[in-house]
């Protein structure tokens, strides 16, 4: 009986024994069950959100290369329509000539209200709102630059073309939603660059971007932190050549390239330069604009080389080399030795009493310029004088003093010819006839601007006899008199063998060092 109690005690054992270790193995499975499953949906998770971060990174960097690197065209809402009888009127009053390759036959933009057709930001809207309508440069480039074109716009001297390039800069930035720099202008003067900085300024400020104005004469550190900055540059040639050079700017996310006073950039003392600047930004999605007055055919073949399939949008008969017809051209010859007594009777004749009304007084030297400032101020004229014998200090004095109205006589040299917006000029008087034609149509375009008239008197002596033949088909272009004695040097226009230097210039090897001579 014992060992039957015992027996069963030892089963019970045995059995309770198996009970627990199975149980024990169950709990073990259960667990690296549970153990496994759970590793597998943290590994599912990690994977899951491996592939989420890696998608959105891609997304990231396709959404980031497509704000920087490529010109977003200003998306079309709903489309304002003008009348085709309209449209073709306009071009017909203003001899409007648009060379369009692509036949993209884009409309002009002849109103404010056409430009709700691209999407304008507000802001920019608001600050044009102080104009009437676009000037026609504006209205035929304006479209076309939105859309992302490259375009060579010729208009006559203060037309508007400052802001024909400076709107769509300024709505190609914000379109694009990137802070880096992407706009740049280069102009050929220090005072031009101001003057269009001045422009831009008041568009980038209106939506919150920024903009800098690089030029010489003045310290490099402010610049070089203002470039790191800025989203639109204003430039001369030299000085940025110089901050490329050493480090300071990086031209390869700009996509808007504007050169202002083309012609003049093209020319053989800004070319190596330009294309030097040219090479630092980026080619494959660049916006070419080329902006000028003057279209010689000197520069178009080398221009087309910067550019793809550029429109060409001309107003006015730009072929031929045209003065504004608003301004009235007087031409007298005269002996050279009689020019300051002729200049002196000219002033008394055309100062006004209206403080409002300036007389512009050009000399072709630095050293002519100072010393015809000395005989007017011991003369007992307020003259300002603007010249590169100055520093940039005195030269913005002189033009902001000229600006103002605090004095009314400006002499200056070919530094102040080019595209400068001085309000109010009602006579510009050529002292020395420039060594080009095409200096003199822009020396005169000084006054009769933004629609107004003016007076343009030039003192012509024998001296400039080869081209007279220029300057009369300039005064016939414009319905001008063409005086007598001019017609007496003859009518044959000489060869210009250069656009700065006309026919005085040689075609040397700048970069071949000067031999040293030694004189026994």
């Amino acid at each position: 009986m014992a060992d039957l109690e015992l027996q069963n005690k030892k089963r019970k054992h045995d059995e309770n024994g198996e009970s627990l270790k199975k149980s024990k193995k169950d709990k073990k499975d259960k667990k690296d069950k549970k153990d496994k499953k759970e590793k597998k949906e943290k590994k599912d998770k990690e994977e899951k959100k491996e592939k989420k971060e890696k998608k959105d990174k891609k997304e990231k960097k396709e959404k980031k290369e497509k704000k920087e690197s490529n010109f977003v065209a200003a998306p079309i809402k709903e489309a304002v329509q003008t009348s085709q009888a309209d449209i073709d009127q306009f071009l017909k009053d203003n001899e409007v000539t648009i060379e369009d390759a692509n036949n993209t036959n884009i409309q002009p933009a002849i109103n404010f209200d056409s430009l709700k057709n691209f999407s304008i930001d507000s802001r920019i809207l608001k600050n044009l709102s102080k104009f009437d309508k676009p000037s026609p440069i504006q209205a035929c480039s304006w479209p076309y630059l939105l859309q992302g074109k490259d375009i060579v716009g010729v208009a006559e001297t203060g037309s508007g073309k400052t802001l024909g390039f400076g709107v769509p800069a300024v709505q190609h930035v914000v379109n694009s939603g990137s802070k880096k720099l992407q706009v740049l202008v280069v102009s050929p003067t220090r005072e031009l660059a101001t003057q269009i900085f001045d422009n831009l300024k008041e568009l980038t400020d209106a939506v919150g971007l920024h903009c800098v104005c690089v030029y010489g004469g003045v310290p490099k550190e402010q610049q070089r932190k203002d470039v790191l900055k800025s989203q639109c540059v204003v430039a001369t040639p030299g000085r940025l050549v110089d901050l490329i050079n050493e480090g300071s700017v990086n031209l390869e996310n700009v996509n808007y390239l504007v050169l202002d006073e083309a012609d003049r950039m093209l020319e053989k003392g800004f070319e190596e330069d330009i294309k030097q600047i040219i090479k630092s930004v980026s080619e494959k999605n660049r916006q070419t604009l080329m902006f000028t007055a003057t279209w010689p055919k000197e520069v178009r073949e080398l221009a087309n080389g910067f550019m793809k399939s550029p429109i060409r949008v001309s107003i006015g008969n730009r072929d031929e080399l045209t003065a504004n017809k608003r301004i009235k051209q007087i031409v007298e010859v005269i002996d050279p030795y009689d020019k300051e007594k002729r200049l002196l009777q000219l002033l008394q004749q055309y100062q006004s009493k209206n403080k409002d009304e300036r007389i512009l007084i050009f000399a072709l030297y630095k050293k002519e310029a100072s010393r015809i400032e000395r005989t007017l101020k011991y003369k007992g004229f307020d003259v300002a004088a603007l010249h590169g014998d100055l520093n940039q200090i005195q030269r913005q004095q002189a033009l902001e003093s000229f600006k103002k109205g605090d004095c009314d006589i400006m002499l200056a040299t070919d530094v102040a010819a080019r595209g400068l917006d001085i309000p109010d000029v009602k006579v510009v008087i050529n002292l020395t006839f420039p060594l080009t034609i095409e200096d003199y149509v822009h020396r005169i375009g000084r006054t009769g601007r933004a629609g107004k008239t003016g007076i343009a008197y030039t003192l012509f002596t024998d001296h400039e006899k080869h081209l007279a033949g220029a300057l009369g088909n300039v005064l016939r272009g414009a319905d001008q008199p063409v005086p007598e004695e001019l017609m007496k040097f003859g009518s044959h226009t000489k060869k210009k063998e250069h656009s700065a230097y006309g026919a005085f210039f040689k075609n040397v090897d700048m970069n071949k060092k000067a031999k040293k001579i030694t004189f026994d």
